[in-house]
């Protein structure tokens, strides 16, 4: 063997100088895109796609039928920030029979409005969807999602 083919190659110090660059690139990338953020920001798009599906399909039940849905509830003083929307009595309900807070099976009914209730993302409560809603004093109706991460998400109409 020549000295020439003994010089190629790379020590092992190099290769371990290496690894830990691209070990510390990895984090700071990791640390910028912030997953749990992103996904978090993905279940609030979906809250306030499912919102304004809602809100709409309550102005659009409105406009054929003359009324609201009969168990839309009055409120004066809203809050949407209430995270215990379970016992909640503005609570829109997925399941018609064991309903206590409002129903909105009249907008699934015909699946002319909605073909079925959105539920929220991070949901698995099988009473309701985890959205709630409300008319005030001049008939103004809000949707809103108080589970929501990032930022507070709501409609009125």
């Amino acid at each position: 063997m020549t000295k020439q083919s003994l010089d190629r190659g790379f020590t092992l110090l190099e290769i371990l100088l290496v690894v830990a660059a691209i070990a510390i690139l990895a984090g700071i990338v990791i640390v910028a895109i912030n997953p749990a953020r992103q996904l978090a920001e993905t279940r609030d798009a979906e809250r306030r796609s499912d919102v304004e599906a809602i809100s709409s399909a309550i102005i659009q039940y409105q406009i054929k039928n003359g009324s609201l849905p009969g168990t839309l509830r009055s409120i004066d003083d809203p809050s949407c920030t209430d995270k215990t929307f379970n016992d909640n009595y503005f609570g829109i309900c997925k399941d018609v029979d064991n309903c206590t807070g409002i129903s909105l099976s009249s907008l699934t009914a015909s699946k002319q409005f909605l073909v079925t209730l959105p539920i929220d993302p991070s949901l698995s409560d099988p009473y309701f969807t985890g959205y709630l809603a409300w008319k005030d004093s001049d008939n103004r109706i809000t949707v809103c999602a108080p589970l929501a991460e990032t930022a507070t998400i709501s409609v009125t109409r």
